[in-house]
């Protein structure tokens, strides 16, 4: 992760949102990459057909492509999660009174 402030939940949302969002129209271009090509050699391609085929292309491509977002999702819930767990144990050390 490039910036060194701490990730908060709300980023991490965002970037979860983002990453959801380009892996969505990855989908939506490849099926409609698919539905043209039937097109451009006449074959009616039903939108069904496309859209899942668009997903199980996308699937692997996506990983690919967006990897650096996939990386950056990873590393944010990562780091909020160990200040989750961090702001944890201070606590049960307070409850404890091992301060």
């Amino acid at each position: 992760m490039t910036d060194h402030k701490q990730p908060t939940v709300g980023s991490v949302a965002l970037s979860v949102a983002l990453y959801t969002l380009a892996r969505l129209a990855l989908v939506v271009v490849v099926a409609a990459i698919i539905m043209g090509v039937g097109a451009l050699v006449g074959v009616e391609v039903p939108l069904l057909v496309a859209a899942v085929f668009g997903v199980l292309i996308a699937l692997p491509l996506g990983m690919v492509m967006f990897k650096s977002l996939r990386l950056r999702v990873n590393g944010q819930i990562a780091a909020v999660d160990a200040a989750r767990k961090q702001r944890h144990d201070d606590l049960q050390s307070r409850l404890r009174g091992s301060d």
